[in-house]
């Protein structure tokens, strides 16, 4: 039978400090915490979460923050959400389903907690894709950086990284220190871009990419597409990373603009 929660006991377990925006998104402050108490088993399988408005006076925050959350760890499986009803803990650790949030740049980045990049290459290659996005000649070389994106030690995206000659000249392979690299860019070369042109895509995984993320040959892959732009509309970095389908999903908050 489900525990539906009380008034005392697991809600009793949370620290009831109020969350403080200069360390992160609040949302994402009492993911981490609901997130680490189902691990601890504070809130075990099959039991039920505080009810949203619960969770809002507790951390004194508003209802939307706190769905964003319980929203996050549905994505991730943790939890089951139920009508009228509060949450109930489906897994005591999150699925292999980081999500993408392609809203903003900051968002963007934010994706990318708990996420490590290794650096393959960084070096000058030919690419019809590259020339085209940077308005080069066809057959001019551009700086490409090759990657793997890894989570919990596993490869979950293959990442392709292109920039104009202008600007991968400046750059070299241990610059590119953090799993965010647009910020590594930006920081490296006192660049501040504008935001990015996001193309989302489908392909199948072929051989090499199969091998190097461990991947069934075949299966269907989610291409991300970024032309990253300076604030004088220069292209400044274009990157494609190929993503497991079985571990990746995208996120879009949709405001209703009809009139």
């Amino acid at each position: 039978m489900l525990d539906d929660g009380t008034k005392d006991g697991p809600l009793d377990a949370l620290s009831g400090e109020p969350l403080d925006r200069r360390h992160g998104p609040l949302y994402q402050q009492l993911a981490d915490i609901l997130r680490q108490q189902i691990a601890d088993g504070i809130f075990p399988i099959g039991s039920a979460l505080p009810k949203e408005a619960e969770l809002a006076d507790r951390f004194a925050i508003s209802l939307i923050t706190v769905r964003r959350s319980l929203r996050e760890l549905e994505d991730e499986g943790l939890i089951r959400k139920r009508a009228a009803k509060p949450a109930v803990v489906a897994a005591s650790e999150p699925l292999m389903r980081p999500s993408i949030d392609f809203h903003s740049l900051a968002a963007i980045a934010e994706s990318t907690r708990h996420r490590k990049l290794r650096i393959r290459s960084y070096g000058r290659e030919v690419s019809a894709a590259a020339a085209d996005a940077f308005g080069l000649e066809p057959g001019e070389s551009v700086y490409c950086l090759r990657a793997v994106l890894h989570v919990d030690g596993q490869a979950v995206s293959q990442h392709t990284i292109y920039f104009p000659p202008t600007i991968g000249s400046r750059l070299k392979k241990a610059d590119f220190d953090d799993v965010v690299v647009f910020r590594s860019v930006q920081r490296q070369l006192g660049i501040r871009l504008s935001g990015a042109r996001v193309t989302l895509k489908a392909e199948i995984a072929d051989a090499d990419l199969a091998h190097e993320l461990n991947y069934p040959e075949g299966a269907p892959v989610l291409v991300a597409q970024m032309l990253y732009r300076s604030v004088d509309g220069e292209p400044i970095e274009l990157s494609i990373a190929r993503n497991r389908a079985d571990t990746f999903s995208v996120t879009y908050d949709a405001p209703n603009d009809l009139v």
